[in-house]
């Protein structure tokens, strides 16, 4: 899981066992060079969600009192669900310009990894 987009890093990548469970979960955070936008690849329990699997989010500005967080997509494994950011990675690179860029690149890339329905 280590080949991440060039103008990303994995900020924290863990895994662990919750207390009321054998299954072991996986949590990874990744962030953008210029640090105006992260991804999480998290079980979507840890956002209060009763859907089984994971979820990927993504924050802008993170850090920042206006920072935003949007839920991509949420999915039953983490190898899809990581698979999905690595995706969501590559499409916000190919549009991001610099900070006036970020909403737009943003939503580019949230419209073409987003759960159609």
């Amino acid at each position: 899981m280590d080949d991440v987009p060039p103008d990303w890093t994995t900020e924290t990548s863990r895994t662990y066992t919750p207390a009321h469970s054998d299954r072991e979960l996986e949590y990874w955070i990744y962030r953008h060079e210029s640090g105006d936008l992260r991804l999480r690849v998290a079980p979507a329990s840890l956002d209060g969600d009763d859907h089984p699997g994971y979820a990927l989010t993504a924050t802008s500005y993170p850090g920042l009192e206006f920072s935003e967080t949007i839920r991509v997509r949420t999915v039953l494994l983490f190898e899809r669900c990581d698979r999905i950011a690595r995706q969501f990675m590559a499409l916000f690179s190919t549009s991001y310009d610099g900070p006036g860029s970020l909403e737009n690149a943003l939503e580019y890339a949230y419209e073409r990894t987003r759960e159609h329905r």
